[in-house]
């Protein structure tokens, strides 16, 4: 089995603890943002500290992916449509692969919850793999 390593340490925690993104909260206006910031794009202060964002959010916006990204973007197999969406954490709407692209499963409103999934193939036998949110599982049951 290979090694799994994450595509940018920088984005999320894992595997040490339950994935979370790592973003930023400005401390001189509070404005949150994805992915870390080193500056704030509100007031433009450099007081930013990391804030785990939430697991859980809500669906804003959503897309299915029908074509291959332009490059330098990693290709590895025969392209297969993706989901895209807009995921709101409360204090920020995060842009994101989804798990599915299956339209009978995504809806607006739809709870949603960070997942690690399988990227591309890493160096050396291992396997990078990435963040992506997935519809929640108790909540597409109930719809």
């Amino acid at each position: 089995m290979p090694t799994l390593v994450p595509i940018d340490e920088a984005l999320f925690t894992w595997p040490t603890e339950e994935p979370r993104l790592r973003g930023g909260r400005c401390t001189a206006c509070g404005a949150v943002a994805f992915p870390l910031p080193s500056s704030c794009a509100r007031c433009t202060s450099t007081d930013v500290e990391e804030d785990l964002l939430p697991r859980r959010g809500t669906l804003w916006s959503w897309t299915v992916q029908r074509f291959p990204p332009k490059e330098p973007y990693l290709l590895t197999d025969t392209f297969q449509p993706y989901g895209v969406g807009y995921v709101d954490l409360g204090d920020v709407v995060v842009e994101s692969r989804l798990t599915t692209a299956d339209p009978e499963l995504l809806w607006i409103g739809e709870p949603m919850e960070l997942q690690v999934v399988p990227f591309a193939p890493g160096g050396d036998g291992e396997q990078l793999v990435t963040f992506a949110f997935a519809p929640a599982a108790e909540e597409v049951e109930d719809r």
